[in-house]
Parts: structure tokens; C-alpha cells; sequence
């Protein structure tokens, strides 16, 4: 094993594919940290560049790609509270407010660190137990699928502080705004209102760069005359990545954890780090000794989403390289890579072409640590984007957003879907509704929904096939559980809330 291990290192630090690596690095996080960009676009675009060359080579390119474009995303998240992929929606939680309150490097910092920690771990995953977890993976059917979608709908909750109606209304409404088009099994036309476009739904990313980056763009251009919008974050010169030993050491446990998360909920086909980097952040919440610190701008919520959404990358590759089946859309088009340059993915393709897996192996450990070392390098210059005035800085990033949407499709449409998410989510903001739980909502209803048909049509009509099968049953059950505690949690907070006021009118009085 390490003699192939040391063979796949030789290859990819020659020279050729070393600067293809560090191009491919680069690109990746430009392409990540662009709203409207993304890993499958930087991917897609760069493809055909690989035809001529090896297969080292190209299959190289695209995994620099892959790492540079799922870390990329933190940048705008934490500098701009506008999350540059969907894997790093729950980086902007408590990213951007260290932002506001001085401390945009020192999240930088940490973000870059964890996202490293994540990648590595994830390989380590990919080359020992890769096999034996893909098995376990692929086991789970439309039951499984479906009961872990509702277990995960009800930690809404967990997101909905301050008011649980409003995570739940936003929660309900991401989910209903998921059913627009044609449905997933009887393909019977839903809210479209004769419109083809909406034939296919939202795609995720008009609705994400809507409801985040348009509606941070109309927020700010609303208090543009202020006085408090003409005053600049303050930007700390820091050292190193801006954090003590002491703060990493403490971290420690939370990105084991949110590694874990990341790399089994990578594995699972559909799902992806979109997801993971918000179940992460919760569980962080959930485990924490200081649980209301979370969106005030701690790093224990930078540290979960970054590490679970990384561990992603050695998360999918497993079914992919073992059994050759793409966890998503990234790792369709590589599927597709391998195949052109004549690598059948599946069980067999560790017995007859061992050196090329190795060599995957290590292009995946040179393109964490590029990533680390361009991410630092370039640190100080990313948060000097903060000097950038607001009402230049904006219109650009506008004009960004509307290009990134244009691009999914080449459609028209998709620009007016991301000023009309773009509103309502203005209107969140204006009403105090969290926007999170709506993202839950509308990326876990098209799963839900699928997994629940089919489940019904696996077990003609019965619904006591999700309670009988033992893993869903085991997650229904969980669900319900978290239900029933948020409720009694709820409660005994109105309660001592009551309490507390009546003392405090008694010793008014």
C-alpha cells in the first residue's frame, strides 16, 4: 500500500502536474468564493482541457478543482455574508458576525485550518474504510432515505431561536416552495401556472444566491444614508491564522465530530455537503457549553461547517471510486472525467489499475495542502476587500450574481428567480424569520418526497414498511424523540421566562 502511496506522490509532484495542480487550486477557490460559481462549473469548464492530457494528469486538474471550489465558499461567506457555494450556507451563521465585530481574519483563519483538517480526514477515510462503508451506504433504500429526511427536518427547530412558529413557517415554506414543477414520480405538473420554465423547479442555487447574497445587497442598499453604514468593520492585523493553540485544542472534539458527519453524510448518494454543513453546525449547537453564542459570531460555528462540509470530498469519492456511483453532481462530472480517460470506477478498479487509485490518493493530499498554503498567502488580501466601498462593491457582486444565474441555464429567467428569492428574503430579514430553516425546508422536501413515494410503491401501499424496517424506524423514532424535547425545551423556557418577569414586577412594586 505505501509503496503505490509513494508511486501516486511521484507522479503528482512532477513538475507538469504539480502547476496544474496549483492552477487547478486557484481557480477553485475563485470559483468558490464567487456567488453564482461553483465546484460543478469550475469542473464542467475545465474538462475538456484534460482530453489531451494523461490520465494522471487530468484526473489531478479535477480533484485541485474539486478541493479548491468546496473551500473557496468561506470567503464570501464570512467576508460578505453571502455563502459562495451551498456547502457553506451555515459558514455565514457566525462567520460574518466575527466579521462585524473585527474579527473577519481570525474566521478566515479558522475557516482555512478546519476546511484542511476536514480534507484530510476525509482521505483518511477514503483510503482505509472506503469498502466496507460504501456497502453499509448502499444498503439504504427509499425507507432509510425518507426517515432520515424527516429526522433531519425536525432540527428546524434547533435553528429557529427566539421564535420556533417562525423557523417552523420557514421550514414549511422552503418545502413547499421545493415542489414546484414536474413531480419526481408520476410526473404530474405542479404550481407551474403554464410557465415551462418552472417545468424543473428551482434550482438551489438561484434560490441560495437569492435569498442570501440579493437580499444582503437590498438590506444594505436600505441603510446605504446612514450613518452607521458609512463606518468600515474594523480589520485587525493578525498573526499566524489569527487563533491561540488553545482555541485549536479546544476545537478539537467539535471537528472530529463534524468530520464524521461530513464524511457519512458524503457517502449517502443525493444529499451532499449542502446539507452536512448544516447538520454539523446544529449538532455543534446542540453539544456546545455556550449555545447562545451561536449567530453572535463564534468560532465554534465557523469550525463545524467547514470541517463537516470538506470531509465531504473523501465522503463522496467512496462510492465513486468503489463502486462507481456518483454521490453528486461533482461527482457525476467526475465519474465522467474518469471514464474518458479510460477508468472504469467500481470494485474491480482497486485490483487492476491499484497505482491510479494511489494516485488519486495523493492528488488528493497535495491539493489539501495548496489549498492551506494559497488560502494564507492569500489572507491578508482577501480581507482588504473590506477597505472596498460598499456601493462599489455590491453592484458588482450583483452583476456577478445575475452572470452565475444566467450561466445554470442560459436563461433569463433564472435572473429574475434570484431578485424575486432576493425580496422574500428581504422580508425574512424584515420579519425576524430565520432564513435557514426555508433552506432546510426546500433542499430535504425533494428527498423526503421522493424516498416517501417510492418507499409506498416498495411496500405497495403500506406505511408501516418505514416503521418496520429497522434503520427507519430507528430515525422515525429519533425524530420523534427531538420533537417531543424541543417542545418540553420550549415550554420550560416560556416558563422560567413568566417566572423571571413576575419577579422582577415584584421587586419593582
Amino acid at each position: 500500500m505505501f509503496d503505490l502511496l509513494i508511486q501516486g506522490f511521484a507522479a503528482v509532484l512532477s513538475l507538469q502536474i504539480f502547476m496544474l495542480m496549483v492552477a487547478g487550486v486557484a481557480v477553485g477557490i475563485v470559483f468558490g468564493a464567487v456567488p453564482g460559481l461553483t465546484a460543478v462549473m469550475a469542473i464542467a469548464l475545465c474538462l475538456p482541457m484534460t482530453y489531451g492530457l494523461g490520465p494522471a494528469a487530468g484526473i489531478s486538474l479535477l480533484i485541485a478543482l474539486f478541493v479548491g471550489a468546496t473551500s473557496g465558499g468561506l470567503i464570501s461567506a464570512i467576508l460578505l455574508k453571502i455563502p459562495g457555494t451551498p456547502s457553506s450556507i451555515a459558514t455565514t451563521f457566525d462567520g460574518a458576525p466575527m466579521m462585524e465585530k473585527g474579527e473577519g481574519a481570525k474566521a478566515l483563519g479558522v475557516g482555512i485550518v478546519f476546511s484542511f483538517l476536514g480534507t484530510i480526514a476525509s482521505i483518511a477515510a477514503l483510503a482505509f474504510i472506503a469498502p466496507s462503508l460504501a456497502k453499509v451506504a448502499l444498503s439504504f433504500g427509499p425507507h432509510e432515505y425518507f426517515a432520515i429526511a424527516v429526522f433531519s427536518l425536525t432540527l428546524i427547530a434547533t435553528l429557529s431561536s427566539g421564535s420556533m412558529a417562525k423557523g417552523i413557517f420557514a421550514g414549511v415554506l422552503g418545502f413547499a416552495v421545493s415542489t414546484v414543477g414536474i413531480a419526481p414520480v408520476d410526473a404530474t405538473t405542479r404550481f407551474t401556472f403554464g410557465q415551462v420554465e418552472l417545468n424543473a423547479g428551482f434550482s438551489i442555487l438561484t434560490v441560495l444566491v437569492g435569498m442570501f447574497a440579493v437580499a444582503e445587497i437590498i438590506k444594505v442598499a436600505e441603510t446605504s444614508r446612514s450613518q452607521a453604514a458609512g463606518v468600515a468593520p474594523v480589520i485587525v492585523k493578525i498573526k499566524g491564522f489569527g487563533f491561540s493553540m488553545a482555541e485549536f485544542l479546544g476545537q478539537i472534539p467539535n471537528a472530529i465530530r463534524s468530520a464524521l458527519i461530513g464524511i457519512s453524510i458524503g457517502i449517502l448518494p443525493g444529499i451532499g455537503a449542502g446539507t452536512s454543513n448544516i447538520i454539523a453546525y446544529i449538532a455543534a449547537k446542540k453539544r456546545s457549553k455556550t449555545p447562545e453564542q451561536f449567530g453572535k459570531g463564534t468560532i465554534e460555528g465557523v469550525v463545524a461547517s467547514e470541517t463537516a462540509n470538506n470531509a465531504g470530498i473523501g465522503g463522496a469519492m467512496i462510492p465513486l471510486l468503489t463502486l462507481g456511483i456518483p454521490g453528486d453532481a461533482v461527482t457525476a462530472i467526475m465519474l465522467g472525467g474518469l471514464m474518458i480517460h479510460g477508468i472504469q470506477p467500481g470494485p474491480m478498479l482497486f485490483l487492476t489499475q491499484a497505482p491510479l487509485v494511489y494516485t488519486i490518493f495523493a492528488a488528493l493530499i497535495v491539493s489539501a495542502f495548496l489549498m492551506l498554503v494559497l488560502e494564507f498567502w492569500c489572507l491578508r488580501i482577501f480581507i482588504r476587500l473590506l477597505a472596498i466601498p460598499k456601493h462599489i462593491l455590491l453592484p458588482v457582486i450583483l452583476v456577478l450574481c445575475a452572470v452565475g444565474a444566467f450561466g445554470l441555464a442560459s436563461r433569463v429567467f433564472d435572473i429574475w428567480t434570484i431578485l424575486a428569492f432576493g425580496i422574500l428574503g428581504f422580508g425574512f430579514v424584515k420579519a425576524g424569520i430565520p432564513t435557514a430553516p426555508f433552506i432546510i425546508g426546500f433542499i430535504l422536501g425533494p428527498m423526503a418526497e421522493t424516498s416517501f413515494r417510492r418507499g409506498l410503491q416498495l411496500s405497495r401501499g403500506d406505511y408501516t414498511g418505514f416503521l418496520t424496517n429497522p434503520i427507519s424506524g430507528t430515525f422515525l423514532g429519533l425524530a420523534v424523540v427531538s420533537i417531543l424535547w424541543q417542545t418540553y425545551s420550549e415550554i420550560r423556557a416560556s416558563q422560567r421566562k413568566a417566572a423571571a418577569g413576575l419577579l422582577k414586577l415584584g421587586d419593582e412594586t
